[in-house]
């Protein structure tokens, strides 16, 4: 069983047990959450989608931990014009394990 959910503005594809890298969360450390707006259930080929959301399904996760994701190296350069910028970021991401997909 699966579902495509909605979590922090983003879709993912969600299955029991299954770890995922989301937008920061607010949440401490070990906290359970749940998600309701979910866009797909499939059950075994049973597929349930929904308008906008599936009624009365909802994703039951925890929150492992929060971390920062590797560094992006932004580079920016005008041709013959002496001109040169270099930033970094590194994104804010937490990582969640799928409890339960209720539908």
């Amino acid at each position: 069983m699966y579902a495509i959910v909605e979590i922090a503005g983003q879709q993912f594809k969600v299955e029991k047990g299954r770890k995922l890298y989301v937008h920061r969360l607010q949440g401490a450390e070990g906290s359970s959450m749940s998600f309701d707006k979910v866009l797909l259930t499939d059950n075994d080929g049973q597929v349930n989608v929904g308008t906008p959301v599936v009624e009365g399904a909802a994703v039951s996760a925890t929150i492992l931990k929060h971390l920062k994701d590797d560094k992006v190296i932004v580079f920016k350069k005008r041709r013959r014009k002496g001109y040169q910028i270099q930033n970094g970021h590194r994104q804010y991401l937490t990582q969640i394990q799928i409890d339960e997909i209720k539908a």
